[in-house]
């Protein structure tokens, strides 16, 4: 072969080497790509989903569907097609999840991942986002995720989590978002120190016991409805002067409410089914769109601060009293308020003139209070269909 011949082979095979695909494991890190293989062979697509169609280890991982590379590591993973309706997965997750040192965000769509939280994660130690909401993912949030300083979210709602919440967890350094809610946690809401960032607070549909804790006065975002909380919020809720959402409704709480919430920037406030008692006095014009303080012990005259809330849930209580002519004009003129349920308590009259007509927009209920005669007016079904209460009910007509 002459030397032109032999060069010519040279470089054809330098081509060749060129353009040949590399093995995957020479891509990624190899501790990383077999971790991703642990974690493939412990999930399946459900009927309908083909997420893991496009992973082929063959190729480079890098480029598989919610993989996301950061050189030659592993970054974050996003399991599951992520479009609404997906069917998601089902299986476990592998505790190889925790051999991906350099993750920093982990989330798993809306399927029928079951088994624990891999306490492995806790070796992860840049994870920042970390969401396996709405499958079936039991036992205990895993103590050692208070090793995880850099955690920022921590979401796994809907599920069937049990067992204490961690006190590590609430003193994360890094955490704004806390998302527990609809699982089986039993225990008290551990105290949160004065200096965690916590944003976003949401506990709802557990089975929680005891009183409500100091938090965060940053707090923006506040959820403990349907537990089984008890005792008093009176000193806990006026520091929060940051909340935009509050709800403590569905529990056993007790004692008044300081007439600061009232003032807090709220586009809701839910406190309905509870024990709170005393009177409802506002200092200033209450502006929040949505207010429920129904099923509660409170009883007073029915504050005229109150008529530019949107919704406003009064209902079984013990108010007495006239209805104030400000909440009246409010509907009447159609203005702020929409809606006005007064029914279930012992109210003495309302300054509306019977030909008055509400108008269609607005929603107006009065039953069962002790008003003569009794104010009609449309109202829902569990409202009962007794207009006016028993006359030994109502002490101003004893008298």
């Amino acid at each position: 072969m002459s030397a032109t011949a032999r060069l010519g082979a040279v470089v054809a095979c330098f081509v060749l080497a060129v353009l040949a695909p590399r093995p995957a494991a020479g891509i990624l890190d190899p501790v990383d790509f077999l971790a991703l293989q642990a974690v493939r062979r412990s999930l399946e697509d459900m009927p309908g989903s083909a997420f893991f169609d496009g992973w082929d280890f063959t190729a480079d991982p890098c480029g598989f569907p919610g993989v996301f590379c950061d050189g030659d590591r592993v970054a974050a993973l996003a399991l599951g097609d992520p479009r609404a309706g997906s069917p998601g997965l089902t299986g476990r997750l592998d505790p190889a999840l925790g051999r991906l040192s350099m993750l920093t965000e982990l989330s798993v769509v809306p399927g029928r991942v079951e088994g624990e939280l891999p306490a492995s994660l806790a070796s992860c130690s840049n994870l920042r986002f970390l969401a396996v909401s709405k499958n079936l993912i039991s036992g205990r949030v895993p103590d050692g995720f208070g090793a995880l300083s850099n955690l920022r979210t921590l979401d796994v709602s809907f599920n069937q989590i049990s067992g204490a919440i961690p006190p590590s967890i609430v003193a994360l350094p890094s955490i704004t978002n806390l998302i527990l809610c609809h699982n089986q946690l039993t225990g008290g809401i551990p105290s949160f120190p004065d200096s965690s960032p916590l944003l976003r607070l949401d506990l709802k549909h557990n089975t929680l016991s005891g009183g409500v804790p100091s938090l965060p006065a940053g707090l923006q975002y506040l959820s403990l409805s349907a537990n089984q909380l008890t005792g008093s919020v009176n000193s806990v809720l006026p520091r929060l002067t940051r909340l935009n959402f509050l709800d403590l409704s569905m529990n056993q709480l007790e004692g008044p409410i300081p007439p600061s919430v009232f003032a807090l920037p709220l586009s809701v406030l839910l406190l309905q089914r509870n024990f709170f008692e005393g009177p409802v006095q506002p200092s200033n014009d209450v502006t929040i769109p949505v207010v429920d303080l129904s099923y509660n012990r409170f009883w007073g005259q029915v504050s005229p601060l109150l008529a530019g809330v949107g919704q406003l849930y009064l209902n079984n209580n013990r108010f007495t009293g006239e209805v104030p002519a400000r909440l009246v004009q409010e509907l009447v003129g159609s203005g702020g308020l929409q809606l006005l349920y007064l029914q279930h308590n012992f109210l003495t009259g309302i300054e509306i003139s019977p030909s008055s007509s509400l108008p269609s927009s607005v929603s107006l209920c009065l039953m069962y209070n002790c008003m003569v005669p009794p104010v009609y007016a449309p109202c829902p079904i569990k409202a009962g269909s007794q207009n006016t209460r028993p006359a030994d009910q109502c002490p101003e007509w004893r008298d």
